[in-house]
């Protein structure tokens, strides 16, 4: 089948700017948060590397539970907003429960409840903005939606350097504040967004009458190579609070400032979302997600040089920047593009799902690895290893079709 690319003039679906808006209040919300923990968990209550390791690994990959889960429920039972609004909701509540967190155990269950909550709303998410936007313009919807997303995920860790330079020791006010912008997500979603199904068979029966899940709806030969490509790059994906700390560590500026590493990568991200998205429409979308992951690679080394300054420095945030531009959105519009109609959500979490987990085994791993034998050394070993994942993985998905409609 001949690829299709979108018109110039293509529109992007006002529910894709709508889901994108919750995405940004909810983002807001999350990453002021996540731009605190790191210094919060290492230097405020003084865990080592290990337990921020594994609270990372929680937060990259304990969503990997229920993603298939909720991906399944949002195809069976046309229901995706719903689904989507439940994940919102306890990720909200999630928020009550940080202000009152202040141990391992008690971060842990907070970091879970918080994670299994996007586990259960961005495949149903994600189905809605498939459902809602023309095959074709796939990749520009979807950079859309993370352009907004990553609004947000700038202003977050913003809102968190603000609070922390007028208030020095403010992070109760940082989780106070976030669970304010956490109910306004969860309300915009639920009054606004309308309950878009896709075109396919789950569409139009009723719930009962609904296809039943079969893993054959997933033995698409491109999805399954995607699958392995996704979980092969992301066991070597680590948390981008480890690479924050490090050149943290290695510039030495003041703490209050650590949420900005966070803004930079963000902003970096928001510029590139749009045009990577539509690149990905022309020259194909699984060439982009492989590039992405180079920029994650020289990332890795701009962070282990011994050298220090702003320009490495920003030059590491672009990077990271570039590589979720070339990644984040990239990956569901690959998966839903190989899967049936009547079972994109549950595509798109399985997709997800292999990432969470391997990011999870990454994280974690990771963490020991700095413990057991210094930041920089972890850093070049994992660096290392991508140079010989990533050629192995453009070869994996050379056949795939990249910018086409579903077949």
């Amino acid at each position: 089948m001949r690829p299709q690319g979108p018109g110039r003039g293509a529109k992007v679906s006002s529910v894709v700017i709508t889901l994108g808006i919750v995405s940004m209040l909810t983002d807001i919300s999350s990453e002021s948060v996540s731009a605190i923990l790191p210094l919060y968990i290492t230097g405020v209550i003084g865990l080592s590397t290990i337990a921020y390791g594994f609270l990372d690994g929680i937060y990259q990959g304990i969503s990997a539970f229920v993603r298939i889960a909720a991906g399944w429920a949002s195809d069976r039972g046309g229901q995706p907003k719903w689904v989507a609004f439940f994940g919102y909701g306890l990720s909200a509540l999630a928020r009550v429960g940080l202000l009152f967190a202040s141990g391992f155990a008690a971060l842990t269950a907070v970091i879970t409840v918080d994670r299994l909550g996007k586990g259960i709303r961005t495949a149903p998410r994600d189905a809605l903005i498939s459902a809602s936007s023309e095959p074709g313009n796939l990749g520009r919807s979807f950079g859309i939606h993370r352009m907004l997303d990553t609004v947000g995920a700038a202003l977050g860790p913003l809102l968190a350097f603000v609070i922390l330079l007028l208030i020095p020791d403010g992070y109760t006010t940082v989780f106070v504040v976030s669970l304010a912008f956490a109910i306004l997500g969860v309300a915009l979603l639920g009054i606004v967004v309308p309950n878009t199904r896709p075109s396919g068979a789950a569409a139009t029966a009723a719930p009962a009458d609904a296809p039943r899940f079969r893993w054959r709806q997933l033995t698409d030969p491109r999805l399954r190579r995607l699958l392995i490509a996704a979980g092969l790059l992301g066991l070597f994906t680590i948390g981008d609070g480890f690479i924050y700390l490090l050149l943290q560590s290695r510039g030495a500026f003041a703490a209050e400032y650590f949420p900005l590493l966070y803004v930079g990568t963000n902003l970096a991200f928001l510029a590139l979302a749009i045009p990577i998205g539509r690149l990905a429409d022309r020259v194909g979308r699984a060439r982009i997600f492989v590039v992405g992951h180079l920029a994650l690679l020289a990332a890795y080394v701009v962070a282990a040089l011994p050298v220090t300054g702003a320009p490495f420095t920003i030059l590491a945030l672009l990077l990271l920047g570039m590589f979720y531009a070339a990644t984040d959105g990239i990956l569901a519009a690959l998966a839903s593009q190989f899967t049936p109609k009547e079972a994109t959500a549950t595509g798109i979490a399985a997709a997800q799902t292999v990432v969470a987990v391997s990011r999870l085994v990454a994280s974690t791993g990771f963490g020991l690895l700095w413990f057991l034998y210094g930041s920089q050394t972890a850093v070049v070993s994992v660096a290392v290893a991508m140079v010989f994942v990533i050629p192995a993985v453009a070869l994996l998905l050379r056949r795939t079709t990249t910018a086409g409609a579903r077949p």
